[in-house]
């Protein structure tokens, strides 16, 4: 039963939230009965315009994900052009179910099916992890874009042929051959930690309001962690979050001002979770073979040490990044390794020496290679080349919180 009517706002705040908490799982429904994302996209964002209309006159329905896919359904049936794709058995069944069935009934959750088809091979390796946010978590453009160092029309026409090509490929909507399953696991990996972090930067930057991005990522690579629970990277991304999340309530202050690791009050961390982190990655590292998330979760491991020592052990960090880089020469990791060099060698000079081997025009506006200097100068003692790079690094900071923070530190 739908309440009684209700006023604009309430409706409103109502599909948004079906939006942040079901769009992915509805989206993964009807593209996987109807083998096509963008007729999905299309019929689902119509769904939501006659929520809107309908719902303040109707009410909201006792379960709005329900409600939202069967419209949609019923919308790509109408849409359909031919007799024998409007008879199709498969289809006419599925749309029964949603329509009769009870509200106590489990929705069907096709989320890593759809996550698999567009991590399929022939989708461009470049554009998959932002095809996965865009479709599994209903994340726009403008959001995913600065993830991957492009201007949004730019993605957003690649994103576009994305979807064509799973049209006109015929890419299956099924589970993949074991030969391909590493490659696009390998995908689906990128794209949650890229949906992680972009959650936890949201988060950040506006409080609670990210949140359900951040946690549509953990529950995501939950999902994918019981499916695939001997996967060693799987693991290794879920230890590397988890380890984060201990730490969620001790990144900002009470009164919502943003708290660096290093100066984070340990006895705020959740040590159920850290304790399922350790868990987790010991689980990844049984398993082998030692890949990038594995050790970047290691490296998060180390820094949660001090919540049992008192101390950080930067020797070790150095030792992780080294192995990082060495297979996976990011940008993000030599400025990590640059900050343990300088904190494991109690001296900034190799830290400085790191950061500047880096090629200027790669770094030009990167937040994180100012941050790092700004620091590495300040321990040096030459505080006007650290005001100079902390002025540029509040320039490229969008995040309030973290601007505030770093205009502190000026």
């Amino acid at each position: 039963m739908a309440d009684q009517p209700v006023d604009t706002d309430r409706a409103r705040a109502a599909a948004e939230r079906a939006a942040r908490d079901s769009y992915g799982k509805i989206l993964a429904f009807l593209a996987t009965r109807w083998r096509d994302v963008t007729l999905a996209e299309d019929a689902l964002a119509e769904a939501f315009a006659s929520a809107l209309e309908r719902w303040p006159e109707d009410g909201i329905p006792a379960s709005p994900e329900r409600w939202l896919a069967t419209v949609a359904h019923r919308k790509l049936l109408d849409n359909a052009r031919h007799a024998r794709f409007r008879a199709q058995p498969e289809v006419l069944a599925t749309l029964s179910r949603l329509e009769h069935a009870e509200e106590r009934s489990p929705f069907p959750d096709d989320r890593l099916r759809l996550m698999l088809v567009c991590a399929h091979p022939a989708i461009d390796v470049a554009v998959r992890p932002a095809l996965l946010l865009q479709t599994v978590l209903g994340l726009d453009v403008k959001t995913i874009a600065p993830a991957f160092l492009l201007p949004a029309d730019t993605l957003n026409k690649r994103l576009v042929r994305a979807k064509a090509k799973i049209r006109q490929a015929g890419i299956p909507f099924e589970d993949p051959e074991p030969a391909d399953l590493g490659e696009r696991i390998e995908a689906l990996l990128e794209a949650l930690y890229a949906a992680y972090f972009i959650g936890r930067e949201g988060t950040l930057a506006e409080g609670d309001e990210r949140d359900e991005l951040r946690d549509e990522a953990v529950g995501v690579l939950r999902l994918i962690a019981a499916s695939l629970p001997n996967h060693s990277e799987v693991l290794g991304l879920l230890a590397l979050v988890l380890f984060c999340e201990a730490r969620r309530a001790a990144q900002s202050t009470p009164d919502g001002e943003f708290v660096p690791l290093l100066e984070q009050d340990t006895r705020q961390w959740d040590p159920s979770v850290l304790r399922e982190a350790y868990e987790t990655l010991g689980r990844a590292a049984q398993l082998g073979p030692e890949g990038p998330f594995q050790i970047e979760a290691a490296i998060q491991a180390a820094h949660c040490y001090r919540a049992r020592s008192g101390v950080v052990p930067w020797s070790d960090i150095v030792g992780l990044y080294i192995k990082l880089i060495e297979p996976h020469p990011t940008i993000g990791a030599a400025v990590g390794l640059a900050v343990a060099s300088a904190h494991a060698d109690g001296s900034p000079s190799r830290g400085l020496e790191i950061l500047l081997t880096i090629d200027a025009r790669r770094v030009a506006n990167y937040q994180p290679w100012w941050v790092a200097l700004a620091h590495l100068h300040k321990m040096a003692g030459s505080d006007g080349e650290a005001k100079r790079a902390l002025q540029r690094a509040i320039g490229l900071t969008t995040n309030p919180r973290v601007r505030r923070f770093l205009a502190r530190r000026g």
